[in-house]
């Protein structure tokens, strides 16, 4: 999934720590983290203190949708943070345990039940051995998470219940050594260089023994002699040469081994599934034979008849004191861990009330005769404890509803109301509150006036379930064919409400089922016109119903059920609802008449719940074309959702899914009108989802704040209170730029109507769409109700209407005041509370990470407990410490003063960037906007103040105007300062506030949202990007172009030599989807790419940030001359410090040539399905390519890049409109409004080239013959026409002397461009008034001719009518200016270089049918110039004719000559 939306989860855990029922445990080598695995698929992080063993919850990992089974180390390195984990539903992830990103995700057929990582002979790094319900061994790789190649059997296959992995010490190969269910002992030995392309790997040997189903099986570390197999009932050691049975162990009485361990050659310690672990002597006459005196195998007591102390002895226990009873097996695994290099062996456990211990073996393994002593855990600790020791508790979403001495009622459910700002939460006693969403989450992380208030913000609450509500719906949200004020509830008193969520009217009450209701869902758009009112509920008796909310009635009830109801797809045109139950039968029912179909069982089963799935995906295609209401996509009866315990990590599935498909669909709708708005649906700012880990926890709240969201609600709001008037003063509709594209058009007679009609219509158009805004923002504010046709308005209460003032500011409030760095600058935090209005966090946050595939982490309050000592440290404020607030409050306002300016900042580099980049992205935002404060009354004044609705202004305004003004700009210098303070000044005040360790922003997590779709975090990401190399300094980016060197991918001129070319070419994505290659990810330098996936990320990535350094740092200024033309080619003249490996010596293997290569190569290579037309790493190497022009162009084929561009932006006239717009654009638009600006910053950096490049190509086009195909420049120049005029006059503007070097050149390209019909009655000096203004130009329109005279003293004479050009050799230096007479008849030159003055006369043969012949008739010499009037050559002379014989020269110096004919 593209996680190129910056999204930034905040979590509100609550008072009650989350279940975590625990199913797996890992605890790493160096004793720093601890991993839990649970039954409900979420994964906790601790952090161990390595000396103390005290462990604290640090964050949870959730993604998984079943329980987590496996979890494996994935890499040999010490400090390589990252796991793999595996869960019963075969999905496999990487984590990277530092900010708990999802580095990889897969779902595989298989089942893993145990997984081994091992470091095999001739590989660099771990693989995982993986064993489950499946009859094969799978090596896989733990980062990409690939099936490297997998081990099979010969004899009896069946699946692997037990596997180890070992090397024997003789051996170089690697030895696999698994048991299958049925009691085959296998072996292979492996080599290390097995692939997957390999022949089937056979095992080597196998031989059945008496021992079925094997829980674990391990070897001996110690002399590799003996094997321990253990069962359920027994355990049994073998001979490792032959399996023969050596000794047995029965399990104590009403307990079942669970797996073991050898501790020495003679003791293992076996642990049972009551969580004990028995520590047993091995006989030693058993094992005399091999590995005590290892003396000849047939010693005759080895396979003799066993006597009385030949069975092993038990000798110590480690168990908890108390002997509770667990509701499941507990987790348990041994460990040997290394801590400043002294080892220990430790027993971990974590059982089903989410307590941890561990017990230290070393502690037990010496025997103490004559009795067997038990051992408690030296540590003990949970999720619940940790929470217990949080004073004052975490914060809850609703906790001003708690009172200290009232027992607190628990949240059950929640659903947030994003047009209204609503957050509607059930309760445990069968309540629904109706709140104000970001006013209570103010009140319960914000400082501020509110925190005084009573009673604030006002809610509402409907009383009408018996018992607690288990879930809500508002069926608008979903699909818009729903009534607006339908709020819809079921709770566990078998009842489905229905509520008026304005008046708070509980308008029915459906009692149909006979269990609690477990789901709301609503069915898809295109059943019939019944059911579509209709919405589904699902209860714990296995019922499923339809429910009418128009008719008021039950429409069909499906109860035959017999199992838990876990699945329901649609066939809406067979008007059937398929219900899968937990034993894999099918139920189809028919909608209308409620009667059951038939009932499928098996494999056919499957195939009908399948079937499903694909027309759900055709529909939906087809809606998504179509462009209809995207909100339907995260409807969970699309999605699968597993089993009812699931349901909110489903339903958290599906907010990041919904923002994902409605990118998606943006894409793929296609652009309609020129003006069309982004296809893109619009984005929520905000989400608040409720979360709980399992259905009797209470919820806990996360807050999804999107940024990209935001930014367009903020602007569209801007925008919609604008006048066209005022939108074109600020430029965001243009009407110069037609006027340059008109040109490009014939100008028929009626040609000015048609460009007057243009403007017309874009400023109609900017009306349109600001009226489509304003009229979206009003059917979101729930003005106009299209409900209600019937004519009877509903009387509402005040308090909850939902015309409030829109909410956007107030979500940019609370999210800024949460990012932003306090207390680094004191003066910028006053300035930032008063004239700002941010205000001061009360808490430390929580925030999250939304990782790929839609994973994510969030952080645990407890974390807290880790920085006690931190804040100890930090010194005391005084205010605080003389103010009566109790110890505990005191402690907190400190901890959160700390975090904010320091800790916030120390948690994990990705959590830094993505801040970084919100909060830079957030402030030019509000920077852009006129006077956007988050002060109230400020907000009140600028609401009514509206620089364009008035049209009178009286006395009294004026001052206020003024006033309005300077506040303005004091507003925004505040959001500039909070923007560099974060951008480029916040690491050094960050380690001068004393952090330790800080994270620094990513440099490729920047670079691939180099050319993000959303303008501001394009900018944002661009200037931290920029900021961070600069701070990087030469050495710092020369470490990194080394480090990055090696991914950028070769290209020849012709095609892709890259050595990974053999597949295909490695640059080509195939991406699913056109974002797909800017995924964010953090990458560890230290490893090789593994993957396909993530070789080409690399690649991206390297492109990017090679061009980004190239083009800003590469290039060194000072050889390069004022004018362009004295460039230096060789290298060595060039200093090579500040070239960094960007210099044109072999040394740096032509790195800048690579670069260069790449970037023409995504500019050039046509649209694919790997690479398609407009994706954001095409328009990043447009943008590049334009920035480091100058670092580039030795290597490139400039006309080919030049035309490339020209092809880009060749529509820009239908797109310009749109493409000023702050919004997003579209794709198109985007590459469109890039490739402009790379052809500007091309035409100003290298002048001479830009022109000359073009004048060949327009001349090439010319030159061929009429008859021939065109060449291919030709389509581009033709429809880039009014671009390459822009870049003309730009370049007019700005560098007339560069541009007066190459005037016939300019003349060539202008003549080619205009379209000449427009010459046939204006002059040129209103066609194109920029090129007159050189004295050595002149255009006259009776005889339609052009002279230009030409810096080599050569005069070009342009006739229009027979469309061609003539070249006299005028003068001995650069002619200083030309004009024709007004008749036509006579032209006149003048070059100071040799002070000559010419009269030229053409004398046409007979009616202009000969050849035409220009002669000089006249020649004066003139008086030489001063030399103080050569500086300025533009300004050097002018030529006036004043009559049809006379000319007059006119000097700088203002003397004036007259010449006659």
């Amino acid at each position: 999934m593209p996680s190129t939306n910056l999204i930034v989860p905040v979590v509100l855990w609550g008072k009650h720590a989350p279940t975590h029922c625990i199913s797996s445990v890992y605890l790493s080598r160096d004793q720093k983290t601890l991993v839990t695995g649970c039954y409900d698929g979420q994964i906790c992080i601790w952090q161990v203190d390595p000396e103390t063993l005290k462990m604290t919850p640090r964050c949870l990992l959730v993604g998984h949708t079943a329980p987590v089974t496996c979890l494996s180390r994935a890499s040999i390195i010490q400090d390589n943070n990252f796991i793999v984990s595996s869960s019963e539903a075969g999905e496999m992830c990487t984590w990277d345990l530092v900010d708990g990103k999802c580095r990889e995700s897969v779902k595989l057929t298989q089942i893993h039940t145990n997984i081994q990582a091992y470091h095999m002979c001739n590989s660099e790094d771990l693989r995982l051995f993986c064993n489950g319900y499946y009859a094969e061994i799978l090596i896989m790789d733990a980062f990409s998470l690939e099936i490297l190649f997998c081990l099979s059997s010969k004899m009896n296959p069946d699946w692997i219940s037990a596997l180890h992995v070992l090397r024997p010490s003789s051996r170089k190969d690697d030895v696999v050594l698994a048991i299958s269910i049925t009691g085959t002992v296998k072996v292979w030995s492996l080599l290390g260089h097995e692939n997957k392309q390999s022949e089937p790997i056979y095992e080597n040997e196998s031989k059945q023994i008496r021992c079925l189903n094997a829980l674990a099986l391990n070897c001996c570390a110690y002399n590799q002699r003996t094997v321990l197999i253990v069962c359920a009932k027994y355990c049994q050691i073998y001979d490792a040469g032959d399996f023969s049975v050596l000794c047995s162990i029965q399990a104590p009485s009403g307990e079942r081994w669970m797996s073991g361990d050898f501790l020495a050659p003679d003791r293992v310690l076996v642990w049972s599934t009551e969580g004990k672990g028995y520590l047993y002597k091995l006989p030693a006459n058993k094992l005399r034979g091999r590995a005590i005196s290892s003396s000849v195998p047939d010693h005759k007591g080895f396979h003799g008849p066993s006597v009385d102390h030949d069975s092993p002895v038990l000798y110590s226990i480690l168990a908890h004191p108390d002997n509770k009873l667990l509701s499941c097996p507990p987790a348990i695994r041994f460990a040997l861990t290394s801590v400043g290099g002294k080892q220990r062996r430790l027993l971990l456990r974590g059982d089903s009330a989410g307590v941890v211990s561990l017990w230290n073996v070393d502690d037990a393994v010496n025997p103490v005769p004559q009795k067997v002593p038990s051992h408690a855990p030296i540590v003990l600790t949970s999720l619940e404890m940790a929470w217990a020791e949080m004073n004052p508790s975490p914060v809850g979403i609703l906790d001003q509803f708690s009172h200290p001495d009232e027992p607190e009622i628990k949240l059950t459910a929640s659903i947030y109301l994003l047009v209204a700002n609503r957050l509607v939460v059930g309760r445990e006693d069968g309540s629904i509150v109706i709140v104000n969403a970001t006013h209570t989450v103010q009140l319960q992380l914000l400082h501020g006036s509110h925190q005084q208030l009573d009673d604030w913000p006002p809610h509402q609450l409907l009383l009408g379930h018996n018992g607690r509500v288990n879930c809500l719906l508002y069926p608008h949200h979903v699909h818009p064919r729903y009534d607006k004020s339908h709020l819809v509830s079921g709770g566990i008193d078998f009842a489905v409400c229905l509520w008026d969520l304005f008046s708070g009217a509980l308008l029915h009450r459906f009692c149909v089922h006979a269990g609690e209701i477990t789901q709301l869902i609503v069915p898809p758009q295109n059943c019939s016109p019944r059911i579509q009112k209709c919405i589904c509920s699902v209860a714990s008796d296995h019922s499923v119903t339809l429910l009418s909310l128009s008719e008021r009635k039950c429409v069909t009830l499906a109860s035959r059920h017999l199992f838990p109801v876990t699945t329901i797809k649609w066939r809406p045109l067979d008007d059937f609802m398929v219900v899968g139950c937990s034993d894999g039968t099918v139920y189809v029912w028919q909608m209308e008449t409620g009667h059951l179909d038939r009932v499928l069982h098996g494999m056919i089963a499957e195939e009908v719940l399948s079937a499903c799935d694909e027309t759900v995906a055709d529909e939906l295609g087809g809606a998504v074309s179509a462009g209809t209401d995207l909100q339907g996509l995260a409807n969970p009866a699309v999605h699968f959702f597993r089993g009812l315990r699931h349901r909110n990590l489903t339903a958290m599935r599906a907010a990041t899914a919904r923002g994902l498909a409605a990118l998606q669909a943006g894409e793929r709708g296609g652009g309609g009108g020129p003006l069309a708005e982004p296809a893109r649906a619009r984005r929520a700012p905000l989400t608040v989802q409720g979360f709980r880990s399992n259905p009797a926890d209470p919820e806990s709240h996360i807050l999804f704040f999107d940024i990209e969201g935001l930014i367009v609600e903020l602007l569209s709001e801007e925008y919609s209170a604008m006048s066209p008037a005022s939108l074109e003063a600020a430029g965001l509709i243009t009407s110069e730029y037609m006027k340059v594209a008109a040109l490009t058009q014939s100008a028929s007679p009626d040609a000015a109507k048609k460009i007057s009609g243009i403007l017309a219509k874009m400023k109609e158009g900017a009306e349109t769409m600001q009226t489509k805004l304003q009229a979206k923002a009003e059917q979101l504010k729930g003005h106009l109700d299209p409900k209600d046709d019937q004519g009877q308005k509903r009387q509402r209460p005040r308090d909850m209407s939902l015309a409030e003032p829109p909410h956007t500011m107030e979500i940019a409030q609370i999210l800024l005041s949460l990012l932003h760095a306090w207390g680094l600058d004191p003066d910028l935090d006053r300035v930032a509370e008063s004239k700002l209005g941010l205000l001061r966090p009360m808490v430390p946050v929580c925030f999250g990470v939304v990782s790929r595939h839609g994973h994510m982490s969030v952080q645990l309050p407890t974390r807290l407990g880790g920085w006690a000592e931190a804040c100890a440290a930090a010194p005391d404020d005084p205010l605080l410490l003389n103010s009566d607030l109790p110890p505990e409050l005191l402690r907190q306002e400190k901890l959160t003063r700390l975090f904010s300016s320091k800790l916030h900042w120390e948690l994990s580099t990705t959590l830094t960037t993505n801040h970084l980049l919100s909060i830079v992205a957030l402030a030019n935002t509000l920077m852009s906007m006129s006077n956007a404060s988050f002060v109230p009354e400020q907000e009140v004044a600028r609401k009514l103040h509206r620089p364009t609705t008035r049209t009178s202004s009286w006395a009294g305004d004026e001052e206020r105007e003024e006033q309005l003004a300077a506040q303005q700009a004091h507003i925004k210098q505040g959001w500039s300062l909070l923007a560099t303070l974060h951008c480029v000044l916040l690491p050094d005040k960050v380690v001068a506030a004393g952090a330790k360790s800080f994270k620094r922003p990513q440099v490729e997590m920047l670079a691939r949202r180099w050319q993000h779709h959303c303008l501001e975090v394009r900018e944002a990401a661009q200037a931290l990007l920029l900021a961070e190399l600069s701070r990087l300094g030469p050495k710092g980016r020369k470490s990194l172009v080394d480090n990055w060197a090696q991914y950028l991918p070769l290209y020849t001129h012709t095609e892709s030599i890259n050595p990974h070319a053999a597949q295909k070419e490695p640059h080509e994505k195939v991406p699913k989807d056109p974002e797909e290659e800017f995924e964010e990810e953090e990458e560890e330098l230290v490893r090789k790419p593994s993957s396909k996936a993530e070789l080409k990320r690399q690649q991206t990535t390297a492109v990017v940030l090679l061009g980004v350094i190239g083009a800003e740092f590469g290039q060194d200024i000072a050889s390069e001359g004022a004018a362009g033309n004295k460039r230096r080619k060789d290298g060595d003249s060039r200093k090579s410090s500040i070239v960094e490996g960007f210099t044109l010596s072999a040394a740096s293997n032509n790195l800048a040539r690579l670069t260069a290569l790449a970037l023409t190569h995504l500019l050039l290579a046509p649209g694919s399905s790997r690479l398609p037309a407009h994706t954001p790493l095409r328009r990043a190497a447009v943008d590049l390519l334009g920035r480091g022009f100058a670092v580039w162009e030795p290597y490139l084929d400039v006309s080919h890049v030049l035309i490339g561009l020209l092809e880009m932006c060749s529509d820009a006239d239908k797109l310009v409109p749109s493409m000023t717009y702050g919004l997003p654009l579209t794709p198109q638009a985007d590459s469109c409004r890039t490739a402009r600006h790379a052809l500007t910053l091309i035409a100003t950096a290298r002048p001479a080239a830009f022109i000359t490049t073009m004048a060949r190509e327009v001349a090439r086009v010319a030159a061929a013959p009429a008859s021939a195909p065109p060449p291919p420049a030709a389509a581009a120049l033709q429809r880039g026409r009014a671009e390459v005029l822009r870049g003309i006059e730009l370049l007019i503007e700005r560098m007339h002397a560069e541009v007066a070097e190459l005037l016939v050149e300019v003349m060539d390209i202008i003549l080619h461009c205009v379209d000449q019909s427009h010459l046939k009655s204006k002059g040129l000096n209103e066609v194109f008034p920029a090129i007159c203004r050189y004295n050595q130009v002149s255009h006259c329109p009776a005889t339609r001719r052009i002279a230009v005279g030409s810096h080599t003293g050569q005069l070009a004479i342009y006739e229009l009518r027979a469309g061609r050009c003539q070249s006299l050799a005028a003068h001995g230096g650069a002619v200083t200016a030309c004009a024709f007479s007004p008749d036509g008849r006579y032209l006149v030159s003048y070059a100071t270089a040799d002070n000559r003055l010419s009269f030229w006369q053409s004398t046409a043969g007979m009616f202009g049918l000969g050849a035409a012949q220009t002669r000089c008739v006249k020649c004066y010499s003139t008086a030489p110039m001063a030399d103080v009037a050569r500086l300025n050559p533009a300004r050097l002379a002018r030529l006036v004719w004043t009559n049809a014989r006379t000319v007059t020269l006119m000097l700088a110096d203002g003397s004036e000559t007259r010449f006659n004919v």
